[in-house]
């Protein structure tokens, strides 16, 4: 199934671009300003994933339209983990909260991970929503690294974009010891459903 289009990631997750990479999706990078790290941890974790997503769209850096009428499409995504105590981790401030973090995932955590992909058109001089798609995707998971472990492990990830310090692909999957749902979800980006969001907004022909 090929596509006309190229979408427009607006992320800088190595693991995101690796999966629409493999995955075949054609792409380029655009940037986005949002503030990711503001949220109200009183909502609840899909709650909160789906607002940061749905905000890094809103900040999205877009190029301008050639014409009236053009089409682009556009996709955003955030990951965030609950420990078992309710805990809603993101990516680690520093080595010492990601081992923190790390440590409180031993016993199993749970995961979100929500995307907005946007379909737009260029319109007086500007880009306005044509057709928006939102999903959430969860994920349980059981990654235990002993304190003996950890150091080497941090010296070979790039711990501080991951949700919860957390890398479930390369050196880390050695200490992944199960996953319920979807294991792309946990590596930043549930691709099953954002291809099928992609085929239902109108990305392939």
């Amino acid at each position: 199934m090929k596509s006309n289009y190229i979408l427009l990631l607006a992320s800088s997750s190595k693991s995101r671009q690796l999966l629409l990479k493999e995955s075949k999706i054609p792409f380029q990078l655009v940037a986005q300003d949002a503030d990711e790290s503001q949220y109200d941890r009183q909502f609840s974790l899909q709650q909160v994933v789906e607002h940061i997503a749905r905000f890094k769209m809103d900040h999205a850096i877009l190029p301008k339209g050639q014409k009236e009428g053009d089409l682009c499409f556009v996709l955003t995504a955030d990951t965030l983990s609950q420990d078992l105590n309710g805990v809603i981790h993101g990516k680690p401030a520093d080595r010492a909260d990601a081992i923190a973090k790390i440590k409180a995932a031993r016993n199993g955590a749970k995961l979100c991970t929500a995307f907005c992909l946007d379909k737009k058109v260029w319109r007086n001089n500007a880009w306005h929503i044509a057709t928006r798609i939102e999903r959430a995707v969860f994920a349980e998971y059981t990654f235990i690294i002993s304190d003996e472990w950890i150091d080497n492990y941090l010296n070979n990830v790039a711990f501080h974009g991951c949700s919860n310090a957390i890398a479930v692909e390369g050196y880390g999957w050695q200490f992944l010891k199960e996953v319920h749902g979807s294991y792309t979800s946990i590596m930043g980006l549930p691709v099953y459903e954002v291809r099928e969001a992609l085929e239902e907004i109108g990305f392939f022909n």
